[in-house]
């Protein structure tokens, strides 16, 4: 696992050895040295090269891309991209070379790892560009969100590579009949979010995308025809910082009910939805007195081998979740019994006394 903090540190972890089981606690197995080619400001996105963990991506608040070599932890090399970036994304599926970066600049930038150059720009957007993710079915679809809270569909092989803007309002849809621009009704207005959307994420099988956004409303949309689905989670939903925030969607045979869960990186708790119908399943919260003030939740992450699920905090620390076994359950559900019997016996006591005394009605 990488992780990369607001110190600018990148450090590299080995989850399949736990340096002390009884405490559950992991040590670093290598970090990126402090250099005048490392990152100079707050690291905003990590992620490991898609198709080989010999090598990751970096981004940061110092304008900088970097592609680094994971067993030496050097960097390989750097992108300019002249203003702050907040995200960057490649395509888990493709051919191409091309990372999508979101950045300050309102244009999504294209850097191609092959060429080491910045190839073209999709231009949009009418502020900062927040969050960017590829498709997991097409090699060629791009999806952007932004702060004017816009988000858009891309097809990078045309001349005009726009597919549509993607509105609230809208539950029939604008990106035509395939989702690939047959027959579309193009429109170059509208929104997805009241205010800036600052995460946009696709399921695994390509069908829907998910969207964050600062009305503090999470939102699903059809990528066939572009089509709001009407999805409700609540008014719990909370998000007010700039930086990028992303649900995380488990692989959906995870849970009982085998449907598509989310979960949600609320402030200081992890809200579990049933996805397409918003149903709230639990609030995974971390306990005060292991919390600092004002600590939050940053990102999470999903350790599919061993059903875990990884969050970052802003106080510096990141915490593993894993589900309760058959045999933890028991545990909890024979203190809870406990619990609830010794709240009984002392309020029987308390009943007892008063009945003992003579009480007088004035």
């Amino acid at each position: 696992m990488l992780s990369g903090g607001a110190d600018s540190s990148i450090k590299l972890w080995d989850l399949e050895r736990e340096q002390n089981t009884q405490a559950q606690v992991y040590r670093p197995a290598a970090a990126v040295k402090k250099s005048a080619s490392s990152h100079q400001y707050g690291i905003t996105h990590i992620s490991f090269y898609p198709f080989d963990s010999l090598a990751f991506l970096s981004s940061s608040y110092d304008h900088m891309v970097k592609f680094h070599a994971t067993e030496t932890m050097q960097v390989s090399g750097t992108f300019d991209l002249e203003s702050v970036v907040y995200s960057h994304a490649m395509s888990p599926i493709a051919n191409h070379l091309l990372v999508a970066c979101a950045a300050q600049h309102p244009a999504v930038r294209l850097v191609d790892l092959r060429s080491g150059a910045s190839t073209h720009a999709l231009a949009g957007h009418h502020g900062s560009v927040l969050s960017v993710a590829w498709s997991p079915t097409d090699e060629h679809i791009l999806a952007s969100a932004g702060s004017d809270g816009a988000v858009r569909l891309w097809d990078i092989r045309r001349s005009a590579p726009s597919l549509g803007v993607l509105d609230m309002e809208d539950s029939v849809g604008i990106v035509g009949e395939d989702g690939l621009g047959k027959n579309p009704r193009l429109r170059e207005d509208g929104k997805a979010h009241m205010n800036a959307c600052n995460g946009v994420i696709w399921t695994n099988n390509g069908k829907h995308l998910v969207t964050a956004g600062h009305d503090e409303r999470v939102r699903v949309w059809d990528t066939t025809t572009g089509a709001n689905a009407l999805s409700h989670f609540g008014p719990i939903i909370k998000n007010k910082h700039l930086s990028t925030l992303l649900p995380l969607l488990p692989p959906g045979n995870v849970g009982s009910s085998r449907k598509q869960l989310m979960l949600y990186p609320n402030e200081r708790e992890i809200l579990v939805f049933e996805l397409f119908d918003g149903t709230l399943l639990k609030r995974l919260r971390v306990p005060i007195s292991q919390l600092q003030r004002n600590s939050r939740i940053t990102s999470l992450a999903w350790r599919s081998c061993d059903v875990e699920v990884l969050s970052a905090h802003s106080d510096g620390a990141i915490r593993a979740w894993r589900p309760e076994t058959e045999d933890s359950g028991q545990e909890t559900d024979l203190s809870e019994d406990d619990s609830r019997k010794r709240k009984r016996e002392a309020l029987d006591d308390v009943f007892r006394s008063l009945t003992k005394q003579k009480i007088t009605f004035n």
